[in-house]
């Protein structure tokens, strides 16, 4: 009588702050599958549990200390549970992790997600926990991922660069990841070219500060350029990049994304404060006027372009007057998309060494005032919308209302769908028949049919 296989073994990927986390975690998970692991339902029902971690600012770490420490309970009752800790918070905290708690068994770093899969078999066979650290700045190669194991079929996400040379004064992310290295042209094409094969229609090209990818390459190759190349691989439709630094952008850049159809009319280059003492302290290499010359550069040059922006409010030093000229930033460039935080200090940073002088509830009433005017501001772009043709990426079920179907539209803006309509990986074009707060409601139905207007 032959013996029942074992069940397979179940694993949970949960990623913690940016897209690069999340694309991190795909390849990790895909090298498990390689190696029988399974997607497990949910973290209570895996075998192995993975944080894949972000160290940008003091709560993202807060939050892994606070679900390994649940988890220590239930270690205790099953001993057997695998628990690993990888991404930036793993490389800027390294072994203090393995010390401080007990439950996790593997510590990976940044550059050293490639071997995850590996080091959880070494600790299954002799039974000793393991950190595999590699200093950020050394050589690396992006491995080869497993373009089939992604979040979402109709979206994919490539890496194009590793890590940053800039030194942004309140920034972690050099010391963690490393400086800036650059995937060359072709292995990118190669991957990009496999996920459309795959089902993928929309391309996010990635890079802590992608404007400046080539730089590390021979004969300097550049982003307009590598926008050209992808936008002629069959099958891709959108095509996205995340993160610009204002003080690297070129109008090439912004010219390419006017010229180029299939590239999406959508610019993320944070600000991080609207005041030029600021500026300068945080070490970001223009001041207000430039960033204003180049929000005009791109809304002159790219159709319809919609902004998105990073501000930090409560950096050390902040006065009343330098929190007012962010505040009429917010006023003046209206972005439709701002992601608004409260200064915490990093360790390694430059600002680190100065003193962290605004009072918690000053930045948590100046963040409150931010949110208001982008709220604001949002509210009448979206309103503006109403009436308008839009092209709706369905994503998936609207995580407020799972009978309807929710996307993306070209300008990224949150779509949602009346029910029955679309299914994941479609393509919907639809009239907005009303905006609530940060959500267009769009209906295909609404449409102009064909030669009406």
């Amino acid at each position: 009588m032959e013996t029942a296989a074992p069940p397979p073994r179940r694993a949970w990927i949960e990623a913690f702050g940016c897209q690069t986390n999340l694309l991190d975690g795909e390849f990790a998970a895909g090298d498990l599958r390689r190696r029988g692991w399974v997607p497990a339902p949910s973290a209570e029902e895996a075998d192995l549990v993975v944080f894949n971690t972000c160290s940008v600012r003091q709560h993202a770490e807060d939050k892994v200390w606070s679900r390994l420490g649940a988890l220590a309970e239930r270690k205790r009752r099953d001993p057997s549970l695998l628990v690993a800790v990888m991404g930036c918070m793993a490389q800027r905290e390294g072994e203090e992790i393995l010390r401080r708690a007990p439950v996790v068994d593997v510590v990976v770093g940044t550059r050293r997600y490639g071997d995850l899969a590996r080091l959880v078999e070494e600790v299954e066979g002799t039974g000793r926990r393991v950190s595999a650290l590699r200093d950020p700045s050394g050589g690396f190669e992006e491995p080869v991922r497993d373009v089939t194991v992604r979040e979402q079929v109709h979206r994919g996400w490539v890496s194009v660069m590793r890590g940053c040379s800039h030194r942004c004064s309140y920034c972690v992310v050099p010391s963690v990841r490393g400086r800036q290295f650059d995937r060359d042209e072709a292995s990118i094409l190669e991957e990009v070219r496999r996920l459309a094969g795959d089902g993928a229609t929309e391309i996010f090209l990635l890079g802590q500060n992608i404007n400046t990818w080539g730089r590390t390459l021979p004969g300097r190759p550049t982003l307009p350029a590598l926008l050209r190349r992808v936008h002629e691989v069959p099958g891709v439709r959108r095509i996205r990049f995340l993160t610009s630094n204002p003080m690297d952008i070129e109008i090439p850049l912004l010219d390419a994304m006017g010229e180029l159809p299939r590239v999406m009319p959508y610019l993320h280059f944070p600000a991080q404060h609207g005041s030029d003492a600021v500026l300068r302290r945080m070490y970001r290499g223009y001041d207000r006027a430039r960033y204003l010359e180049l929000v005009g550069e791109a809304r002159a040059r790219v159709p319809g372009i919609e902004l998105a922006t990073d501000l930090i409010v409560g950096f050390p030093g902040e006065t009343e007057e330098e929190f007012a000229a962010l505040l009429s930033l917010v006023r003046e460039v209206r972005w439709t998309m701002a992601f608004v935080f409260k200064y915490s200090v990093r360790p390694g940073t430059a600002a680190a060494a100065l003193p962290d002088d605004v009072p918690e509830p000053v930045k948590s009433s100046r963040h409150a005032a931010v949110m208001a005017a982008q709220s604001e501001v949002e509210a009448a772009l979206l309103a503006a919308r109403v009436g308008t043709e839009v092209e709706v990426l369905v994503d998936g079920p609207s995580a407020k209302r799972p009978e309807r179907m929710a996307g993306r539209t070209a300008h990224h803006q949150l779509a949602v769908l009346p029910e029955g309509a679309g299914g994941p990986g479609e393509y919907l074009r639809g009239r907005v028949v009303r905006a609530t707060a940060r959500v267009l409601h769009v209906d295909p139905a609404a449409a102009a049919a064909p030669g009406r207007p």
